[in-house]
């Protein structure tokens, strides 16, 4: 078992930070309420600084959850922030005092080495696309017209007094909580505090509303691709070193059944099936569903990268086809087909598959052999050793 692949795993490194952040949440929640318990180090960090450590702990685990979503989707910005939170969880742990907050401060020194070592698999750069960019501008503009207002007349509000009194009338504002403990004054001489909070209230409702859209949008995405069989580009961008499974037929079943039950291995389908590409989607297989004799959909789930190709559908001229397309993306990868017509082995071989199988001819060898007394198994490992498979 590789320790690279087993057990140090760009999963592993996600499953981890996501770890981290819980553990940070309920941890600070814990200190914040008071249910923590004392620790060892508990006399000696004052009850003030386990408060505001609570309360900012809980802030890192938020933030640490942003963080996990970046690493897995690959993003090289991920890694950075998650490299700077962790120390920070540790810190914040080591701080609360609290029997609760040590596993988070294990877990942040466990999670460094996975995150270094896997360093180099997060290297997708984050580029926004205008609409984030538009819905984060409108957000913090509006936020900050909230805010500065706020403040600037806080003579005619009860209850503010510091830009950070202003900046919570905003986001209490902006929610639609109103809890009422901040109000503007009544009467002709607060009429213009009042159009304020009301052009406050119309600015941050839109951007709110907007900045949710641009999150939800691609969740709801994802859920239409798994739907209809489709690879989300978290999945794609993912693969690497894999087996590239092109085509779907009769013996594609037995085929992701054993390339499932070999730990460490990553494949995916690409099919143009779009009933068994759900199917395959519904039990969480990488599917692609488009034509695997294509270039653009081979290219999209980096044939460059797989370690081998199996191509076995009951169509041995679309197999023919798929294993030309393959053989041209990727001089080097090793593939394998079955021959569905016992005279195509040449032909497959001769189109670019290193290995060519014929089911029909194995199974008559299997079923003579064991006619004739010989054990199932020994039968099978016989015709292995000294039978050529598409002969």
């Amino acid at each position: 078992m590789e320790l690279t692949r087993d057990w140090v795993t760009v999963r592993a490194s996600v499953a981890l930070t996501f770890a981290v952040a819980v553990l940070s949440i309920l941890a600070g929640l814990a200190q914040i309420g008071g249910l923590g318990v004392d620790g060892p180090l508990a006399p000696y960090v004052p009850d003030v600084v386990r408060q505001t450590v609570g309360f900012t702990g809980t802030i890192t685990g938020f933030s640490m959850l942003g963080s996990g979503f970046a690493l897995k989707n690959g993003y090289r910005v991920g890694w950075y922030s998650t490299a700077i939170l962790l120390p920070l969880t540790a810190v914040q742990g080591l701080m609360q005092a609290s029997v609760l907050s040590f596993p988070l401060v294990a877990l942040s020194v466990l999670s460094v080495p996975a995150l270094v070592f896997n360093r180099g698999r997060f290297d997708r750069t984050f580029s926004p696309s205008p609409t984030q960019l538009a819905a984060t501008a409108a957000l913090v503009t509006a936020v900050s017209y909230g805010t500065v207002g706020t403040y600037a007349l806080r003579d005619q509000f009860d209850g503010v007094e510091t830009i950070v009194d202003a900046f919570y009338f905003t986001v209490v504002t902006a929610s639609t909580v109103g809890y009422g403990d901040v109000t503007p004054r009544v009467g002709p001489a607060a009429d213009i505090s009042q159009l304020f909070v009301v052009s406050s209230l119309v600015m941050n409702v839109a951007a709110f509303a907007v900045a949710l859209g641009v999150l939800i949008t691609p969740a709801i995405e994802a859920q239409l691709s798994k739907a209809l069989g489709k690879m989300t580009d978290n999945q794609i961008d993912l693969l690497d070193d894999h087996v590239l499974v092109l085509g779907y037929g009769d013996l594609t079943e037995p085929i992701l059944e054993e390339l499932g039950a070999r730990d460490g291995v990553e494949y995916a389908v690409v099919t143009t099936d779009e009933t068994a590409a759900r199917r395959l989607a519904e039990r969480e297989v990488p599917v692609l569903t488009a034509d695997p004799s294509d270039v653009e959909p081979l290219e999209r789930v980096n044939l460059a990268g797989a370690r081998a190709v199996v191509v076995a559908t009951e169509d041995d001229a679309r197999d023919a086809l798929a294993i030309l397309t393959a053989r041209q993306l990727n001089p080097d990868v090793r593939i394998v087909a079955a021959a569905t017509q016992r005279e195509n082995v040449d032909k497959l071989r001769r189109a670019g598959a290193d290995q060519v199988i014929s089911p029909s001819t194995l199974g008559g060898h299997i079923l003579i052999d064991c006619a004739f007394g010989a054990d199932s198994a020994d039968a099978t490992e016989g015709i292995l050793d000294d039978v050529d498979l598409g002969d």
